[in-house]
């Protein structure tokens, strides 16, 4: 018998995905441009999405469509000798890895290329230009599990955050560099850096300082060598 609309499957997966990468409801609808009370419903079973809407989340969750309408299971049970192969591909963008990013506070930000380059797949890029991107090293531990010392993020050059609490990059005191859950509300004169390691404090910006603080990129696509 087919998932395919089974509203029970959708849902479990659909908060399963949300979980892992610590996603509320919130967060998607923001980022999907979704309305609450329709994300809601896909969650409590009520209704089905269509199939693009299906499709706009796996891509925002980087897996495919049939893992969303497709009991996990499925997955675990199937033979290895029938698992799809991997897709290869050379249409790849090198990006030089310019500088560092703190996973903490009150690291200078300057570029600093010393001949590291990260090859990132065309399709990454969706559309924008290469130079709408740039490449970080993350330092330090204040966004562990998620960002952690060493991995590599590319950046889409943004100067806005598209909701309150989505990660970004941002430079304030002028200098100072920071990867961080950054968030507001509209209308009031402050930013909170929050990071999702709990040993680290959030830090506040407010008044006059914010004139010296701005949004430099969001990140688009984490790598991390093993």
């Amino acid at each position: 018998m087919t998932d395919l609309g089974n509203k029970a499957v959708l849902a479990d997966n659909l908060q399963y995905y949300m979980d892992l990468h610590n996603m509320s409801r919130n967060e998607l609808c923001a980022r999907l441009k979704y309305k609450y009370s329709t994300v809601s419903e896909w969650l409590s079973a009520r209704k089905y999405p269509r199939i693009d809407k299906i499709e706009e989340m796996a891509n925002l969750f980087g897996i495919q469509k049939s893992d969303l309408i497709e009991r996990r299971n499925k997955h675990a049970e199937t033979n290895s000798s029938h698992l799809p192969s991997p897709v290869v591909t050379n249409k790849v963008v090198a990006f030089p890895v310019i500088g560092e990013i703190a996973a903490g506070f009150d690291k200078i930000g300057m570029e600093d290329w010393t001949g590291d380059t990260i090859e990132i797949p065309e399709a990454v890029l969706h559309g924008h230009d290469r130079s709408d991107f740039f490449v970080l090293r993350v330092s330090g531990d204040s966004m562990y599990p998620h960002y952690q010392e060493g991995d590599y993020v590319l950046v889409l050059k943004q100067d806005t955050l598209n909701y309150s609490g989505e990660v970004g990059a941002i430079l304030y005191d002028d200098e100072l560099v920071s990867l961080k859950k950054i968030e507001y509300v509209e209308g009031e004169d402050w930013l909170r850096l929050v990071p999702i390691n709990p040993n680290h404090p959030p830090k506040r910006i407010e008044g006059e300082a914010l004139a010296h603080c701005r949004i430099i990129g969001i990140p688009r696509l984490l790598i991390r060598k093993l």
